[in-house]
């Protein structure tokens, strides 16, 4: 593991593995490096690329200043990206495919994206910053445990997937980081429709044939809104797709796209 330090000061953990183009992965709420599918995932694609995996600001080795705002998100990103060599392809999945586009809408030096069901619906207005600030408010009252409950509930996650959440052994990582679920909840929300059309570099959306009609409908919606951007479907689970799937995806629109 090694650290950069983001424009405003703050420490952002992150690791490198493999050769080749550098490739930076954004992770979802509640995901870093040492929780969620991005380790797995770098690892299938370090064959062909110096695959960059850090931690979003308030999770694993990474700080979180105060006070928070988008655009030290899309700040840490550029840090990452420099460290990466100064110019890099970007994934990101769900929240952080949101990141992402916001990363290219701000000018950083992202030639290419992919991005793995974006929560963003195109042609619906947005929340304007309800679950945000509803987290915060579960946060500060001290009852993380409910916050990562309400976040999960509110964002659609099929009820079989909650039960028993609260049991499960990884819960206390959840715990630890539910504030940071606001910070993903405001990432989505600046994503407009004029940040999507903004967004001129090659863009790969992808979706899962076992999600619901509404993520793929964001994903497609998505693909359709950006200049450059295709659909994708891939065989996963609900809101994620499989490794076997998904590197080889990535590798040959990255690739292909950079020959």
């Amino acid at each position: 593991m090694a650290t950069t330090t983001s424009r405003d000061g703050t420490r952002i953990g992150f690791e490198r593995t493999g050769a080749g183009p550098t490739l930076v992965l954004v992770d979802a709420a509640g995901g870093f490096r040492e929780f969620g599918p991005m380790g797995s995932l770098a690892e299938r694609l370090a064959g062909g690329f110096t695959v960059v995996t850090y931690d979003r600001r308030g999770r694993g080795e990474s700080g979180d200043t105060q006070p928070y705002a988008v655009e030290r998100e899309v700040e840490d990103l550029a840090a990452v990206i420099e460290e990466g060599g100064g110019t890099a392809f970007v994934h990101g999945f769900s929240s952080g495919a949101a990141l992402a586009l916001l990363g290219v809408a701000a000018g950083l030096p992202i030639p290419m994206i992919s991005l793995l069901e974006p929560p963003i619906a195109p042609d619906e207005p947005p929340d304007e910053g309800e679950l945000a600030a509803e987290i915060d408010a579960l946060v500060a009252a001290g009852r993380r445990g409910d916050a990562v409950e309400h976040f999960h509930t509110s964002i659609g996650v099929p009820p079989e997937m909650t039960a028993g959440m609260r049991q499960a052994p990884f819960f206390p990582v959840l715990e630890g980081i539910a504030h940071t679920l606001a910070y993903d909840s405001r990432v989505t929300e600046a994503v407009s429709p004029a940040t999507l059309r903004s967004v001129a570099v090659p863009a790969l959306v992808v979706s899962s044939q076992s999600s619901d009609e509404r993520l793929r409908g964001w994903a497609q919606g998505t693909a359709a809104a950006l200049p450059q951007g295709r659909h994708l479907t891939l065989r996963g689970e609900w809101h994620g797709v499989s490794d076997d799937a998904l590197a080889p995806a990535l590798a040959d629109f990255f690739l292909r796209g950079a020959a």
